[in-house]
């Protein structure tokens, strides 16, 4: 099994025909202050599974953040069920709605392990936004 593509957006779901729909991708946010909660993240993770995957699979995600300390970790298990008749591969999607806490500005990572091994990494940056400074006065000019 193999993480096809990893991705922090707004919003995803799945149409009535099985079609992934994601609204919004973005790698980046910035924030008006740290330490800060970036609410209502989905992170949508696609795997590939083949008839060699069969079987039940821990599913662990882990948030560091740019110190490389784990703010939060989640698990579940995911069950892979045989592919349809004519097919090699089986698109599984994961839809997880999450708020992401923040606290240092900087490069965030999402550790996603399947089983027993690292799988991917997805990373979002984090900006702290600054606060506008009023220019100093020029001691030149006299008014």
């Amino acid at each position: 099994m193999h993480v096809s593509f990893a991705l922090f957006a707004d919003a995803a779901n799945i149409s009535q025909e099985g079609k992934l729909n994601i609204l919004g991708v973005f790698d980046a946010v910035q924030v008006p202050q740290l330490p800060a909660l970036h609410p209502r993240t989905t992170f949508v993770l696609r795997l590939k599974a083949t008839a060699q995957d069969v079987g039940i699979h821990p599913l662990v995600l882990r948030w560091m953040n740019p110190k490389g300390n784990e703010l939060w970790n989640s698990q579940a298990e995911l069950e892979i069920g045989g592919a349809p008749p004519g097919t090699s591969e089986l698109d599984m999607p994961v839809i997880i709605q999450l708020d992401l806490p923040l606290d240092v500005p900087g490069e965030y990572r999402m550790i996603i392990n399947v089983g027993s091994k690292h799988t991917a990494t997805c990373t979002l940056n984090v900006h702290a936004a600054q606060s506008a400074a009023l220019p100093a006065p020029n001691p030149g000019m006299v008014s």
